[in-house]
């Protein structure tokens, strides 16, 4: 009985033994970025493509800190029994395989992590690329974002600005962009603008503060002088367009209200967005 029981046991764990196997493989119609291959012993475990994505460095600096353009994400782990880099051996591989086809390096760091990112430029092309080694080396990931400018799809309109001052008294202008850390609107603005100064022509007793705001990165008195500048810039553009100034007071509350966490990129660029509120 007891010798039975035992088999059946090594029957089980035999198949979920397989059943783990057979799951180790790169995800279904996934495959390496064209600018790297991968380390030995490793499979795809997740594969993230964006048209469009802005990530912050936090170990980068200047120009080099803010990266924006098509963005591919690809995690690998380690196979059951394959042998086991460290992490440093996993980014230091691919820093050399940067370094040799002219790359700057921008930062090579160990934390908890094994990080290191780099800068390739060939043929009037752009792109960023980290590389996170963690889990003693059983798994890493790579992130690439080419860069290049996006594609505008989602803008302000006048209606839905107007719906949305009625019901709520206030309205998030979608597609106003500032240069990384400027108060520079970059051209791509221009349609939310318009729409912006569509609406005020539709109601000449419409009053309204306009409010920058910023995700919770770097010093809280920065962030609020970067949204008040931010929101003076809007204002400016849109007094240049035809607006009366006395309409419009520029106001900038930093990271004081966000509209969602800060934890993430998805929850940063959220929190950074202009607001029309009615006077």
């Amino acid at each position: 009985m007891v010798r039975r029981v035992l088999v059946c046991l090594l029957i089980v764990v035999c198949a979920v033994s397989q059943a783990f196997a057979q799951e180790e493989v790169d995800l279904e119609g996934r495959s390496d970025h064209p600018l790297f291959t991968r380390m030995p012993g490793f499979y795809i475990s997740e594969y993230e493509v964006q048209d469009f994505e802005r990530f912050e460095s936090s170990y980068a600096r200047g120009a080099d800190a803010v990266w924006e353009g098509k963005s591919t994400r690809i995690s690998y782990s380690l196979k059951t029994g394959a042998k086991q880099p460290s992490m440093r051996q996993i980014a230091m591989n691919y820093e050399n395989a940067l370094k040799k086809i002219g790359a700057k390096i921008l930062v090579s760091a160990e934390r908890e992590i094994r990080l290191m990112e780099g800068k390739v430029e060939r043929n009037g092309a752009v792109l960023y690329v980290s590389v996170e080694a963690f889990n003693e080396g059983t798994r890493y990931s790579i992130h690439i974002i080419e860069k290049q400018a996006m594609k505008q799809e989602v803008v302000a309109d006048a209606a839905s600005l107007k719906a949305s001052l009625a019901a709520t008294g206030k309205a998030v202008v979608e597609g106003i962009y500032f240069e990384a850390d400027k108060a520079v609107l970059k051209p791509e603005s221009a349609p939310a603008i318009e729409q912006v100064v569509r609406l005020m022509s539709q109601d000449a007793a419409l009053k309204l503060f306009v409010v920058g705001h910023t995700a919770n990165v770097g010093s809280v008195e920065t962030s609020v002088q970067l949204s008040n500048e931010r929101a003076k810039a809007v204002v400016q553009m849109l007094v240049s367009k035809g607006v009366a100034a006395a309409r419009l007071k520029p106001i900038g509350v930093g990271p004081y209200s966000p509209a969602a966490s800060n934890r993430t990129e998805e929850g940063r660029s959220l929190n950074r967005r202009v607001e029309l509120v009615e006077q």
